[in-house]
Protein backbone atom coordinates (compact mmCIF):
# COMPACT_ATOMS: atom_id res chain seq x y z
CA UNK A 1 0.00 0.00 0.00
CA UNK A 2 1.12 3.38 -0.74
CA UNK A 3 1.40 6.18 1.88
CA UNK A 4 -1.49 7.86 0.52
CA UNK A 5 -3.92 4.59 1.04
CA UNK A 6 -2.27 4.28 4.20
CA UNK A 7 -3.15 7.94 5.45
CA UNK A 8 -6.80 7.34 4.09
CA UNK A 9 -7.04 3.78 6.61
CA UNK A 10 -6.50 6.27 9.45
CA UNK A 11 -8.73 8.92 8.46
CA UNK A 12 -11.34 6.41 8.57
CA UNK A 13 -10.38 4.91 11.53
CA UNK A 14 -10.03 8.25 13.24
CA UNK A 15 -13.41 8.96 11.74
CA UNK A 16 -14.58 5.86 13.32
CA UNK A 17 -13.06 7.03 16.72
CA UNK A 18 -15.16 9.67 16.88
CA UNK A 19 -17.95 7.68 15.97
CA UNK A 20 -17.73 5.82 18.87
CA UNK A 21 -18.52 9.04 20.38
CA UNK A 22 -21.52 10.11 18.57
CA UNK A 23 -24.97 8.41 19.73
CA UNK A 24 -26.15 6.67 15.74
CA UNK A 25 -22.94 6.70 14.03
CA UNK A 26 -21.13 3.44 13.64
CA UNK A 27 -17.84 4.08 14.65
CA UNK A 28 -16.62 0.53 15.62
CA UNK A 29 -17.60 -0.72 12.23
CA UNK A 30 -15.66 2.57 10.64
CA UNK A 31 -12.30 1.18 12.32
CA UNK A 32 -12.91 -2.62 11.41
CA UNK A 33 -14.00 -1.79 8.18
CA UNK A 34 -10.82 0.10 7.74
CA UNK A 35 -8.72 -2.75 9.25
CA UNK A 36 -10.75 -4.89 6.36
CA UNK A 37 -9.68 -2.74 3.51
CA UNK A 38 -6.10 -2.65 4.49
CA UNK A 39 -5.83 -6.21 4.80
CA UNK A 40 -7.57 -6.68 1.44
CA UNK A 41 -4.76 -4.24 -0.21
CA UNK A 42 -2.04 -5.37 2.30
CA UNK A 43 -1.10 -9.41 1.07
CA UNK A 44 1.13 -9.69 4.36
CA UNK A 45 0.07 -12.29 6.14
CA UNK A 46 0.53 -9.61 9.36
CA UNK A 47 -2.49 -8.21 7.80
CA UNK A 48 -4.86 -11.21 8.04
CA UNK A 49 -4.07 -11.66 11.87
CA UNK A 50 -4.27 -8.13 12.52
CA UNK A 51 -7.93 -8.51 11.33
CA UNK A 52 -8.62 -11.74 12.57
CA UNK A 53 -7.54 -10.02 16.17
CA UNK A 54 -9.97 -6.85 15.29
CA UNK A 55 -12.79 -9.43 14.47
CA UNK A 56 -12.63 -11.05 17.81
CA UNK A 57 -11.55 -7.81 19.90
CA UNK A 58 -15.03 -6.12 18.05
CA UNK A 59 -16.80 -8.65 18.93
CA UNK A 60 -15.91 -9.15 22.74
CA UNK A 61 -16.40 -5.34 23.15
CA UNK A 62 -19.61 -5.75 21.61
CA UNK A 63 -20.37 -8.76 24.34
CA UNK A 64 -19.28 -6.33 26.95
CA UNK A 65 -21.40 -3.36 25.72
CA UNK A 66 -24.55 -5.87 25.87
CA UNK A 67 -23.62 -6.93 29.88
CA UNK A 68 -23.73 -2.97 30.57
CA UNK A 69 -26.43 -0.67 30.91
CA UNK A 70 -27.94 0.94 27.88
CA UNK A 71 -26.54 4.22 27.05
CA UNK A 72 -28.74 7.38 28.96
CA UNK A 73 -25.74 9.98 28.58
CA UNK A 74 -28.22 13.10 27.30
CA UNK A 75 -30.55 12.43 30.21
CA UNK A 76 -27.56 12.14 32.68
CA UNK A 77 -27.07 15.47 31.81
CA UNK A 78 -23.65 14.77 29.68
CA UNK A 79 -22.83 17.40 26.73
CA UNK A 80 -21.29 16.89 23.24
CA UNK A 81 -17.93 18.63 25.26
CA UNK A 82 -17.99 15.79 27.80
CA UNK A 83 -17.84 13.35 25.20
CA UNK A 84 -14.96 15.94 23.36
CA UNK A 85 -12.74 16.09 26.13
CA UNK A 86 -13.22 11.75 27.62
CA UNK A 87 -12.52 11.05 23.46
CA UNK A 88 -9.60 13.37 23.97
CA UNK A 89 -8.36 12.11 27.06
CA UNK A 90 -8.58 8.41 26.12
CA UNK A 91 -6.92 8.93 23.28
CA UNK A 92 -4.09 10.77 25.33
CA UNK A 93 -3.78 8.21 27.66
CA UNK A 94 -3.50 5.45 25.31
CA UNK A 95 -0.56 6.84 23.86
CA UNK A 96 0.84 8.49 26.94
CA UNK A 97 0.76 4.98 29.39
CA UNK A 98 0.37 2.68 25.88
CA UNK A 99 -2.89 0.84 26.28
CA UNK A 100 -3.54 1.19 29.95
CA UNK A 101 -3.81 4.69 30.09
CA UNK A 102 -7.01 4.21 28.01
CA UNK A 103 -9.24 4.34 31.23
CA UNK A 104 -7.90 7.03 33.47
CA UNK A 105 -7.46 9.13 30.42
CA UNK A 106 -11.16 8.39 29.45
CA UNK A 107 -12.20 9.32 33.29
CA UNK A 108 -9.83 12.31 33.86
CA UNK A 109 -11.69 13.58 30.60
CA UNK A 110 -14.90 13.92 31.85
CA UNK A 111 -13.65 14.55 35.14
CA UNK A 112 -11.67 18.00 33.80
CA UNK A 113 -15.25 18.69 31.50
CA UNK A 114 -17.52 18.35 34.19
CA UNK A 115 -15.18 20.69 36.55
CA UNK A 116 -15.02 23.59 34.21
CA UNK A 117 -18.25 23.01 33.52
CA UNK A 118 -19.62 23.24 37.19
CA UNK A 119 -16.70 24.71 39.57
CA UNK A 120 -16.28 22.42 42.19
CA UNK A 121 -15.04 19.10 42.75
CA UNK A 122 -17.29 17.71 44.72
CA UNK A 123 -19.79 18.39 42.16
CA UNK A 124 -17.26 17.12 38.86
CA UNK A 125 -16.91 13.82 41.05
CA UNK A 126 -20.69 13.35 41.38
CA UNK A 127 -21.17 14.09 37.56
CA UNK A 128 -18.36 11.95 36.54
CA UNK A 129 -20.09 8.80 38.89
CA UNK A 130 -23.25 9.54 37.03
CA UNK A 131 -21.92 9.79 33.55
CA UNK A 132 -20.01 6.42 34.00
CA UNK A 133 -23.65 4.94 35.55
CA UNK A 134 -25.54 6.14 32.43
CA UNK A 135 -23.60 4.83 30.07
CA UNK A 136 -19.89 5.69 30.39
CA UNK A 137 -18.81 2.31 30.76
CA UNK A 138 -20.38 1.16 27.76
CA UNK A 139 -18.86 4.33 25.33
CA UNK A 140 -15.59 3.26 27.06
CA UNK A 141 -15.82 -0.52 26.14
CA UNK A 142 -16.67 0.19 22.89
CA UNK A 143 -13.70 3.14 22.68
CA UNK A 144 -10.85 1.08 24.05
CA UNK A 145 -11.40 -1.70 21.66
CA UNK A 146 -11.34 0.62 18.89
CA UNK A 147 -8.24 2.30 20.24
CA UNK A 148 -6.59 -1.44 20.74
CA UNK A 149 -7.49 -2.34 16.92
CA UNK A 150 -5.90 1.03 15.68
CA UNK A 151 -3.10 0.28 17.88
CA UNK A 152 -2.38 -3.48 16.08
CA UNK A 153 -2.63 -1.70 13.20
CA UNK A 154 -0.07 1.09 13.78
CA UNK A 155 1.93 -1.49 15.08
CA UNK A 156 1.55 -3.45 11.94
CA UNK A 157 1.94 -0.51 9.59
CA UNK A 158 5.19 0.86 11.33
CA UNK A 159 6.80 -1.86 12.79
CA UNK A 160 5.07 -5.15 10.81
Amino acid sequence: MGVWELLLVGLVMLLGLCGVLLPGVPGSWLVWAAVLWWALQDPRPVAWWVLVGATVVLFLSQVVRWALPPRRLQASGATPRVAVYAGLGALLGFFLLPVLGTVPGFLAGIYLSERLRLGRAGEARAALRTAMRSGGWSVLAELFACLLIMGAWLGAVFWG
